[in-house]
């Protein structure tokens, strides 16, 4: 009798093992198709970068604002220049000139970085503080 106990004791031990090695198979077979599925992954997401990065390059991300004073008489920096500016320089530079009694407003646009129309001082300046 001790030897049915000894022999059911081997095949309980020998059906484990089968069971503990069928179980590490599956677990590498699921690791190994969600390794396989990454590139594929990985390969749309950086085309969405590079999307998203083309995109941007148009927005107006760079902008910089000069406050002065227009005329010598007046104080409090009322008058500004602003650049608003995209990756390649495009863009415009937007002005306002405060007096006692009006303020004017001028738009000059800006293409690579320079413009074709005269530029005070002030906004040359505001160009190039938006420049990275």
């Amino acid at each position: 009798m001790w030897i049915l106990d000894v022999v059911a004791l081997v095949v309980a031990l020998a059906a484990g093992v089968l069971a503990v090695v069928a179980l590490r198979r599956q677990a590498a077979a699921r690791r190994r198709s969600a390794t396989d599925a990454l590139p594929e992954d990985v390969l749309g997401l950086r085309q969405e970068v590079a999307a998203l990065r083309s995109e941007a390059g148009d927005a107006l991300r760079h902008l910089a604002v000069v406050r002065y004073d227009a005329f010598g008489d007046m104080g409090g920096h009322l008058s500004w220049s602003l650049a608003l500016l995209d990756d390649g320089g495009n863009g415009v530079v937007l002005t306002s000139i405060h007096g006692r009694s009006d303020a004017r407003s001028y738009a000059k646009s800006v293409t690579e970085w320079t413009c074709e129309q005269q530029l005070s001082p002030e906004e040359e300046e505001a160009i190039a503080r938006a420049r990275p």
